[in-house]
């Protein structure tokens, strides 16, 4: 099993998708992170069913986020 912060390390400045807890995903680059996961994505999109949204630089509270998964 391979713990949140290696994983996390692993993947910096890579292409990662997020399933939040709403449904919708977001797919960035992985800039940074903290000890709570919370998350950096630059040059993110939002996906909610058939919908696209670009969204640019967000921080992501890590409560929200359900799986984190290399693009």
């Amino acid at each position: 099993m391979v713990k949140p912060s290696g994983f996390l390390n692993e993947h910096l400045d890579e292409k990662v998708e997020l399933l939040l807890k709403d449904g919708s995903t977001i797919e960035g680059t992985l800039i940074g992170y903290d000890d709570h996961m919370n998350l950096v994505l630059e040059d993110s999109e939002e996906k909610k069913k058939d919908k696209h949204r670009r969204i640019g630089t967000i921080v992501l509270r890590g409560n929200n986020v359900v799986t984190i998964n290399p693009a």
